[in-house]
């Protein structure tokens, strides 16, 4: 089994963490999806990453997906809480963390553009999806270790994996100030061994066709 991933991206991340937590053995294969050479073109439409490829079927791709399929293969532990109105709120806050992330990454990559050709309000209003989504993952913590009931689910690693890469992409966002009981979270999960061992770092992409 493989794993195509970006070392940056925090959808990656999130199967990254799964896989450990859950002890499945995967190669991880690193790649540069918005590079020309990207090796996600023919095994996922979009271009993106991560993809899970394993013989006999279907190249797996999108986070969400990938880690269901994990689910129904190891079930143990699982990262979905049982009750469907606890299992809904976990997916909503993977939702919303991911949907911060991909305002990150927007934001980033309207930035990688020439200085005359960005455009300050797409970027504003990335921003305030940034402001309004951490503040959706604040409001739903409250003074709690976990999301979701009192154990280990989806929502507490996507919401790490969301919060780490806001500190990789946007170090101007000082969520920490903004939300303490984000950073508190962040605390309280900082040393377990699956973020310690899939910690974001930058790649160098191919400049940008205007």
């Amino acid at each position: 089994m493989k794993l195509i991933i970006a070392t940056p991206s925090p959808f990656a991340r999130k199967v990254r963490v799964i896989l450990r937590e859950k002890a499945i053995h995967c190669e991880e294969i690193i790649d540069v999806p918005w590079n020309k050479d990207t090796i996600t073109k023919g095994l996922n439409p979009l271009g993106k990453i991560p993809i899970l490829i394993k013989d006999g079927i279907e190249p797996i791709f999108d986070s969400k997906n990938i880690i269901k399929y994990l689910e129904q293969i190891n079930p143990e532990p699982s990262f979905y809480p049982e009750s469907r109105s606890k299992k809904l709120k976990a997916s909503l806050l993977e939702t919303a963390a991911d949907g911060i992330c991909d305002a990150v990454v927007l934001i980033f990559l309207e930035k990688s553009r020439s200085q005359n050709l960005r455009s300050k309000a797409w970027i504003d209003r990335q921003k305030e999806k940034i402001y309004t989504g951490t503040q959706y993952l604040s409001d739903n913590l409250l003074t709690n270790k976990y999301f979701v009931d009192d154990h280990f689910t989806i929502a507490d690693v996507a919401a790490f994996c969301c919060l780490e890469y806001l500190d990789l992409r946007l170090p101007e966002f000082d969520w920490r100030n903004e939300h303490s009981n984000l950073e508190n979270f962040w605390q309280e999960h900082q040393s377990r061994h699956s973020f310690l061992q899939t910690k974001p770092t930058t790649q160098v992409i191919e400049p940008m066709s205007e």
